[in-house]
């Protein structure tokens, strides 16, 4: 029950930012394929390597490509703690217009990950800080120099699984997200975006899954009166290696 009334408030709470912003909102759709491998040193320590492309779907135009690695210290069975470092290339924000270049961002990320069983249901609270250098641009080229931004996040995750045998299972996954900038250099924007999602993950041996799921995205940009709001369809395969 608190699960449910913790994620209820968060999902009201972007209704409520929707329908104050309705006429400003750009509506779009995405898909976005990982590849999310999980490398376990011991029962203490592992390294996960992320690659994810992200595509618009109409018209077919690349948005985002990322790579990410991070190491994560399981202290006990229910906190995580992680370090990481992100690779992102923006290619546009919007399908109709091309500029040509794509602009680099680089990113350090770490974050608290605590978990606890609700009945049957394992939830997870993630906070996270990174701290972001995108390089800076015009509409017509890059431009010298990096601007440096500070992004808190706060997820909070539901999974169940339905069927599961000894190497093969079935789960439902379900998230609600929350991201805040901070810095002085966010003037209008300190609100960041908010992100819904839901997905099926299917687990075909020890070592390999895979997950399909929707999400959808609602973003504020930086002139704090226009918004993003996305429909993506995510495809992730999962690879999990022990040492």
């Amino acid at each position: 029950m608190k699960f449910l009334k913790m994620f209820l408030c968060l999902f009201l709470f972007s209704i409520g930012i929707k329908a104050q912003t309705e006429k400003y909102v750009d509506k779009q759709s995405l898909l976005w394929i990982r590849y999310y491998n999980q490398l376990e040193l011991n029962n203490k320590w592992s390294v996960h390597t992320e690659i994810d492309n992200r595509v618009f779907i109409n018209p077919v135009t690349q948005n985002t490509f990322v790579s990410r690695v991070q190491v994560r210290d399981k202290i006990t069975d229910k906190v995580e703690l992680g370090v990481g470092f992100a690779y992102f290339s923006l290619a546009t924000q919007d399908p109709e217009v091309k500029t040509g270049f794509h602009i680099p961002e680089y990113r350090l990320q770490q974050d608290v990950t605590i978990k606890q069983a609700l009945g049957k249901v394992n939830l997870a609270h993630r906070y996270m800080l990174e701290e972001r250098f995108v390089h800076n641009a015009s509409k017509l080229m890059l431009e010298d120099g990096t601007t440096f931004y500070l992004r808190f996040r706060y997820r909070l995750q539901g999974d169940y699984t339905f069927w599961k045998t000894e190497k093969q299972y079935l789960k439902g996954i379900v998230y609600d997200e929350i991201m805040i900038n901070g810095g002085n250099k966010i003037i209008k924007n300190t609100f960041d975006q908010n992100r819904i999602y839901a997905a099926i993950q299917v687990g075909f041996s020890p070592a390999v899954a895979l997950e399909l799921g929707y999400l959808n995205s609602f973003q504020e940009r930086a002139n704090g009166v226009d918004y993003f709001n996305r429909d993506i369809i995510r495809f992730s395969f999962i690879h999990k290696v022990k040492i």
